[in-house]
């Protein structure tokens, strides 16, 4: 019996600055499961998440992104978000003058407004917030500094798995997680994402690299080459493509 699809991608072609980057890209994303997707530098991996996720420079020329059902393509990147769709960036922005705790309520209560909820108590705010927060072990760099003001790219990631583990999004894009990260930063993110990883939920991680997928392990590995997907298959591809390269999965 197959599993539910949270997320389908059809004939999906985008372009940045009328240069052809997705050329035609067919992805299909049950929920429970967690897709990689792996490929050369400029095949288009961050730009499938950003297209997702609504970045506005890019241009979809054709194709549809249905999300629950729904095609969001026409949405703003603020309605994805509060329809369940989460970005893990490579490069996080600051916002200084921004609190990290006013930061984070702020997001939670606009998501639980979106779902005709009350806004969260305080109380319970405070204390999701703490929990998270030592389990990340980032408790005091989030009570006294802006959002990702003076951060480092680990301290950086880890704010972000932050946020996705106080919103739990239906659907998380993880854009080069392991990034600038030291291998003890890689497991406490992976260690993040596989505590939330559940039927309820799917997630895409964009990577070049096989060694976050030892920590994180894909129920699917897809390889994008120049704009498509050129071999899709189980963990077992990762270390084929170690072996063989880019060039031979074209071939």
């Amino acid at each position: 019996m197959s599993k539910q699809a949270i997320l389908e991608i059809k004939d999906l072609h985008a372009s940045v600055e009328g240069k052809e980057i997705l050329k035609g890209i067919n992805l299909t994303i049950p929920y429970g499961e967690l897709h990689a997707i792996m490929g050369p530098n400029g095949a288009g991996k961050s730009t499938l998440g950003s297209v997702i996720a609504g970045k506005e420079e890019f241009e979809v020329t054709r194709g549809e992104v249905i999300f629950k059902g729904k095609d969001i393509l026409e949405m703003e990147p603020e309605e994805r978000a509060l329809e369940g769709v989460f970005m893990s960036f490579q490069n996080p922005v600051e916002i200084p003058g921004v609190s990290m705790p006013n930061f984070l309520r702020t997001i939670i209560n606009a998501h639980r407004e979106h779902r005709g909820d009350e806004p969260i108590p305080p109380a319970e705010f405070l204390k999701k917030m703490k929990e998270k927060s030592a389990f990340l072990g980032i408790e005091q760099m989030v009570r006294g500094r802006s959002v990702n003001e003076g951060f480092s790219g680990g301290e950086k990631k880890k704010n972000e798995m932050l946020q996705m583990m106080l919103l739990e999004p239906e659907f998380v894009i993880l854009d080069e997680l392991d990034s600038g990260l030291d291998i003890d930063a890689i497991r406490k993110v992976a260690e993040a994402v596989n505590n939330m990883r559940d039927s309820g939920n799917a997630f895409l991680a964009i990577t070049h690299y096989q060694r976050l997928l030892d920590y994180i392990v894909p129920d699917v590995i897809h390889i994008l080459v120049d704009g498509k997907i050129v071999k899709s298959g189980d963990k077992n591809l990762a270390l084929e493509l170690e072996k063989e390269g880019y060039e031979m999965m074209m071939g």
